[in-house]
């Protein structure tokens, strides 16, 4: 009997123990209470890609945007690069139009984004260099690139 008390005591013990222990050290709630990354506040690179023929941005895209966005959080944004480009299906004039219709449709998006102080060099390259030399057709050539000049930590 007394070794099934002592057991119990133990036991109680112990569980009071665990319990304090939880409640002094929760347990975090969210993931940027575990990590929180300083920017690194390198020049980075990301494509939008868009469905055929259209220059509206997806819910991907926009993704993609506020993943960049995140990426340059934290840092001096110097200057952005946006490229639009086509893939070689249609005429040569369509593409580049459609192509200067997503460099733009993304230009103004990041400028919603809180980029309007930033300087943009946005071009099109229609579908040049959407064909290999063999006359194949280049596939997800539907894209916009962007890249971020970063110019250090903001201070």
């Amino acid at each position: 009997m007394k070794t099934i008390g002592r057991a119990i005591i133990g036991a109680a013990a112990l569980g009071g123990l665990v319990v304090a222990g939880c409640t002094s050290h929760p347990w975090p709630k969210t993931r940027s209470q575990i990590v929180q990354m300083a920017p690194s506040c390198e020049d980075f690179s990301v494509q939008i890609y868009f469905e055929s023929r259209s220059a509206q941005l997806t819910n991907e895209a926009r993704s993609v945007l506020k993943g960049a966005d995140a990426l340059a959080t934290g840092c001096k944004v110097a200057s952005v690069r946006v490229v639009g480009l086509a893939d070689a299906v249609g005429a040569p004039d369509a593409n580049l139009a459609l192509s200067k219709q997503r460099a733009e449709v993304v230009t103004r998006a990041l400028d919603k984004m809180g980029y309007s102080n930033v300087a943009f060099d946005v071009g099109a390259a229609g579908d040049a260099g959407a064909m290999t030399n063999d006359g194949e057709n280049r596939p997800l050539r539907r894209q916009a690139d962007i890249r971020f000049d970063l110019d250090g930590k903001l201070r």
